[in-house]
């Protein structure tokens, strides 16, 4: 990933609702790949039924498409880098297009885990050239706020994966909503296409790194004590929404409380619209103090592997969806671990950092998601009840994270200024 924020020195100004029609443009793909990484929690039951899978299968259809997302950040950054996040993004959304239509064609389970991992590769640059965007073209103070607005509104993306596509899977089959979803991806290319062209660089501007260079700077970041930190709590906070708002929630609901897809898919839409003011809000009251920032994080990350402890109780349906609906509220406070990468190197590595940093998250992602269900087979063939045992796996998972995150090494004084 790039030297981002330097780069605007070397590029002319665009008027600012110019930088904000192109930002919304660039999270319309990150909707997709948000709606892309939550199918399963609606498509869970149907495609259980169609396929004969087991927990631990579904877990692995659920996280084929995090695996490939997150391998994939280190060469979507170095293609930003060198190539722009114009080009980086229209070379390959195509390709979550054409794993949205395997899906829906698919004629079993290796063709549906293999479409996964097309849809998650296609995706893989969605969000990291709306950061990377933000870091170059708005100011170091508004960073914070105008990624959390970003991911808000590529949470939007949930929202279709919620109540609309329980309907239409419910009323047609889920091939029909990877039909719906291929339809939505394409209309988003060609939004990006139309709209997004960023200035090109001032003539004087340095010589451009080779792949080969780019790569191996990617090595900077490892020898910095301070990143490993960053990584183990970046690979466990996304992951937990995600394992439950994208895979556990619809069939806990109807397993555990006996709910329809319907009812389940209402929930998955009020947590999605609940999603969408958490990044918000913590964006606009992220501390100017980056030590303070820190503390956050570890209180948040706390309260959230509570909040799952609490969710593996169990208790009347009514208690589960508002501790489902406080996890959606309590996880824009990921919006802060992007202001925390940020402050924590310099200039000429901050791109480089979030490619590894989103990297990190998305991995995490697939393995949570695999492991929840392993772990969900496992405690059902002792029988135990597996959601018990993934909520609790969950909440360790967490607290385990914010332990690593306290102890191991912070950044430099030098390189964590106030805003």
């Amino acid at each position: 990933m790039s030297p981002a924020p330097s780069a605007p020195a070397a590029r002319p100004a665009l008027p600012p609702r110019t930088l904000l029609l192109m930002l919304l443009a660039l999270t319309s793909g990150f909707g997709l790949s948000n709606a892309f990484r939550t199918v399963a929690a609606i498509m869970a039951a149907p495609l259980q039924a169609d396929f004969a899978l087991s927990p631990q299968q579904l877990g692995l259809f659920a996280a084929a498409f995090h695996f490939a997302f997150g391998a994939m950040q280190v060469f979507m950054g170095i293609g930003i880098d060198l190539y722009g996040v114009r080009r980086t993004i229209l070379a390959a959304f195509p390709l979550a297009i054409a794993g949205a239509v395997l899906s829906a064609l698919a004629p079993g389970f290796g063709w549906l885990a293999l479409a996964q991992v097309l849809v998650g590769v296609g995706c893989a640059p969605a969000f990291l050239v709306c950061t990377v965007f933000i870091a170059r073209h708005f100011a170091p103070q508004r960073f914070a706020a105008m990624s959390g607005t970003a991911m808000a509104i590529g949470t939007l993306g949930m929202l279709f994966t919620g109540t609309p596509l329980a309907w239409l899977v419910q009323q047609w089959s889920w091939r029909v909503g990877f039909a719906v979803l291929t339809a939505l991806a394409v209309l988003a290319w060609l939004w990006i296409w139309r709209s997004v062209h960023e200035p090109t660089a001032a003539p004087h501007a340095p010589q451009r790194e080779s792949v080969r260079q780019a790569v191996a700077r990617f090595g900077t970041l490892f020898t910095l004590p301070h990143t490993w930190g960053i990584v183990v709590l970046g690979a466990v906070t996304y992951a937990a929404l995600i394992a439950l708002r994208g895979l556990w929630l619809g069939p806990m609901l109807m397993q555990r409380h006996g709910w329809s897809l319907v009812a389940s898919g209402n929930v998955a839409l009020a947590l999605s619209v609940v999603a969408l003011a958490g990044p918000v809000l913590f964006g606009r009251i992220d501390p100017p103090d980056a030590r303070r920032r820190r503390r956050w994080l570890v209180a948040c990350t706390l309260a959230m592997a509570a909040l799952f402890a609490a969710l593996a109780v169990g208790g009347p349906s009514w208690l589960d969806v508002a501790l489902m609906l406080a996890v959606g509220l309590l996880s824009g406070f990921i919006v802060l671990q992007y202001a925390d990468v940020r402050a924590a190197y310099p200039a000429d590595l901050t791109g480089r950092a979030m490619g590894v940093f989103t990297m990190a998250m998305f991995l995490g992602v697939a393995l949570m998601q695999w492991a929840t269900g392993w772990i969900a087979t496992l405690a059902a063939a002792r029988g135990g009840d597996p959601y018990v045992a993934v909520m609790l796996a969950i909440a360790a998972v967490l607290a385990v994270g914010a332990l690593a995150f306290r102890l191991l090494p912070a950044p430099a004084a030098a390189l964590v200024p106030a805003h």
